[in-house]
Formats: structure tokens, sequence, C-alpha cells
């Protein structure tokens, strides 16, 4: 029997701790890109070895995670088996993201810096990440408990993406730039979120009991071979990953930096009008972030999902309704930005709709295997985001090389290194910028334009389907397997 005040203190202390992590999140996969190319000249090489870079370090996380995962299950200490890794590999993100941010190199010295740190990245986020959410089934079995943890950690998260994705830009491009230009501004949020990062996760590390009835269990040995049997054995786990994963991929595609150069192209150099943008886009999921579990008590997943997959249509039509038709300036600004309000409250509530879907194979792999396995299954999770980040960034640099934006952001940072070492004021560097994308042609802004809209509707629509096809562990069957689990 769960104590209810101990539940009611881990209801804020858990979400609490995910605050700082997204802020790091959306700094490394939303901005990361966009630093390089607005404060590094890169040639086509050098772009395509960093995409290279960051898609290799993704498939190094198809081992690191699974692993990671496997390490934590086999931890035994006073502080548990999640909290060590939470606190050591929060730290250590901390240092990677200064330095990431901070160290001024250019040209292949900066791509081999950069493949580094990014590997370097992948290792210390791991850490914590997987152990974070890998803490949620030793927290409640009860499955609207679950939810509510779910619900609120997810609350908490996209918080903390909010306030990096609002902030980031609007003072890291335009008038409101730290120090003028991008290469300062980048270097001090980057030192603000490291510090951010450690002091929310302490909520998390001090504030959070769990259930450690696995202190009880014989400690399992380290096995690649279990990991993969663990994976492979679970067949709604199987599926869940493929959906999760493209939805991922589509979801993506704009907070990847496609939309932040399309804005920037379209309506010009301003990081005000990407931050209204980003956060009108993602005020509209706080609803979702409230209210899914009551949501969740009065309609099922598969019903819900048709909805938003609705909403979602709609809203990427009217994004490319509007980039197509309306001329450029306020009006189609508003259009775009009222689209990707609609989009984005439908490809967030899958995304919920995923994460406790994830979640939910742990006691199907319970039922059919003997074992619950949290940290290797919840390693899925992250990996596959991690995955779906670097594979939205390749679309992003294709993208970039394919419709010649290249040829715009290598001019824009020149213009921020020469605002950085002084030699023109900031009023210069806005007025050459501006000239600069006033060449941009239409084809360039259109390429951009369905990038943002056609692809991520495919590809949300393909995870629809093949989750009502293929993932059957609906509310009935969950609560089936948990009453079955009770009783043994």
């Amino acid at each position: 029997m769960e104590d209810p005040k101990v539940t009611r203190r881990n209801l804020i202390m858990f979400p609490l701790g995910t605050v700082g992590r997204d802020m790091m999140y959306s700094l490394v996969t939303s901005y990361l890109l966009t630093f390089v190319l607005f404060t590094h000249k890169l040639t086509p090489a050098q772009l395509s070895a960093i995409t290279v870079i960051m898609v290799a370090a993704r498939v190094f996380d198809a081992l690191n995670d699974p692993i990671m995962g496997n390490i934590i299950e086999r931890t035994r200490t006073r502080w548990g088996k999640f909290k060590p890794w939470m606190a050591i590999g929060i730290l250590t993100t901390s240092v990677v993201i200064y330095l990431a941010f901070n160290v001024q190199l250019q040209g292949w010295g900066f791509v081999v810096f950069f493949g580094i740190i990014y590997f370097l990245y992948s290792i210390t986020y791991t850490m914590h990440d997987i152990s974070y959410w890998g803490m949620v089934p030793s927290l409640s079995s009860d499955a609207p408990t679950r939810d509510k943890y779910t619900s609120r950690a997810t609350l908490f998260a996209g918080i903390g993406g909010v306030l990096a994705g609002s902030f980031i830009p609007m003072f890291t491009a335009g008038e409101n730039a730290i120090g003028g230009n991008a290469v300062t501004a980048y270097g001090a949020v980057a030192l603000i979120i490291a510090l951010l990062g450690p002091a929310f996760m302490a909520f998390t590390v001090f504030g959070v009991k769990e259930q450690r009835n696995y202190n009880d269990e014989p400690v399992p040995p380290f096995s690649i071979k279990k990991v993969i049997s663990t994976i492979t054995g679970n067949d709604q786990l199987l599926w869940i990953s493929l959906v999760f994963l493209l939805q991922q991929i589509g979801n993506g595609i704009i907070s990847a930096g496609v939309g932040q150069t399309y804005i920037y192209v379209e309506f010009g150099y301003e990081g005000g009008l990407f931050t209204v943008f980003h956060m009108l886009g993602m005020i509209v999921t706080a609803f979702l972030m409230i209210f899914y579990p009551m949501i969740s008590k009065r309609m099922h997943r598969k019903p819900l999902m048709n909805i938003l997959m609705a909403v979602s249509t709609v809203g990427y039509a009217v994004m490319l309704l509007a980039g197509l038709l309306f001329p450029s300036g306020t009006p189609k600004f508003a259009a775009v930005t009222a689209g990707y309000m609609l989009a984005n409250f439908g490809q967030y509530g899958f995304y919920l709709v995923m994460m406790i879907s994830i979640m939910n194979t742990v006691e199907y792999n319970e039922l059919k295997h003997g074992t619950r396995d949290e940290g290797i299954i919840a390693s899925l999770r992250p990996f596959l985001t991690k995955l779906a980040s670097a594979l939205t960034i390749a679309i992003a640099n294709i993208t970039y090389i394919v419709f010649s934006i290249i040829n715009y952001t290598n001019g824009i940072a020149d213009t921020e290194q020469l605002a950085n070492l002084g030699e023109i004021t900031a009023e210069e560097k806005t007025a050459r910028i501006t000239e600069l994308l006033s060449g941009v042609q239409g084809y360039q802004s259109l390429g951009l334009l369905l990038v943002m809209t056609v692809l991520p509707f495919i590809l949300m629509l393909v995870s629809w389907i093949l989750y009502k096809k293929h993932y059957n562990l609906d509310e009935e069957k969950y609560d089936r397997i948990c009453s079955e689990l009770a009783k043994k």
C-alpha cells in the first residue's frame, strides 16, 4: 500500500527535477545547430561532417542507452539505484554544455572539438535521463497515479523547454542579444542553464522517495544479451518504439532549427519573433499537460489520438496555405503561428500517449518474462528521442545545403564574429544581416516551409496508423495485467 503523504510529496519533488534538465535538452537539441550555423562559417563539407557526427553519436546511444539502463539495474547503494546516476550525470552535463558554447574555434578545428564534446554530451546526458524516467515505475504501479507522475513530469519538462525556448532566441539574436552579438550571448546563456540544471535536479535527488523492492533481489549480471533479449522479447515495446521514433522525428523538425531559420529568412533576423512563435506553440500544450490525467479517466488513448491527429492535420494545413498564399508580413506570421499552435497541440498529445505506452510495457514484460527491467525499458525512450533529434538535425542540414541556405547562415556568422570582435557596431550588424536576408529567393523559403509542414504530417500519420493497428496494451488489458501480477 502506497503512503499518500509520500505520494503527495513525490508528485511535487519529482516533476521539479526535470525543469533544468529540459532547459539543457532544449539548448542542445533546438539551438546548438543554430549556434553553430550563425556563429561559425562552415563549408558544405564541414557542415556535412557535423551532421555525420551528430548522427553517429546517436547511433552510439543505441548501445550506450540500454547499457546504461543495465548498469542502473545493477546499482545498489544507500541512495538507491537511480539517484547516484542522476547526480553524476547532471553535474558532468553542466560542464560539457558550458564548454560547448564557450570554446572559440573555427574551421576543422571546431569540427574536431564539436565531435568530442557532442559524444561527451551523449554519455553524460544519458546518465541522468535514463535514471530520471526509469524511476517512474518505482514510484507507483497504480495506473492513475502513474499517469499523474508522467503528466506532471512532462508538464514541468515543458516548462523548462518553454523557458529555454522563450529566452534563448530573444537574447541571442536581434536587438536584445547579450553583449550585442550571438557569440557572447550563447556563452552567457549556456552558463546560466549549466547552473540551473543541477539546482532543479536537487529537488528529485533529495526530495523523492521511491520503492526499493529491488534491494531484496540479487544483483543481475551485466549482460548485453539481457539488454537485447529484454527489448526484442517484448513485442509491444518494439512496436511502440517504432511508433515513438517516427512521431518524434516529425515533431522535432521545426524545433531542430528549420522553424527558426524559416522565421528569420521570411520575417527578419529578430529573436523575439521566434520567441513568440515558439512560446505560443508551447503554451497550447499546457492544457494537455495539466488536464491529461482527467482526460485519461474519461477517454481511452486510441480515441484521443484520433482527435489529436485531426487537430494536427488542420494545423499543418493552415501553416502550409498561409506560407503559400499570404504576402510576407504580420498577417502571414500570425497565420503560420496559429497553425503551429494546432499542429503542436496534437503532436504533444501524441508524445504524452507514447510516454505512458512505453512505461506500461514494464508490467507486460514482468508478466511475460518474470522481470520488470525498468532501467532497460526506460532507456529506450531517451535513446529514441535522441536518435530522432539526430535525424531531424540531418534533415535540417540537408535542407540548408540543398536550398543553399548555408550561404546566408555563413554571411550572418561572419557578421556576428565581427560584432563579437568589436569591429562593427550592433546597428551595423543588424543592417548588414537585413541586407543579406533580402536576397533570399522564393524557392528557398518554400523549401523550408515544405520541410516543416508536409514531412512532419506524413510521419505523424504513419505513427498514428501503426499505433492503432499494432499496440494492444489498452487500458483494459493493462488493468488485467496488473491484477494478475498482484495475485502472484
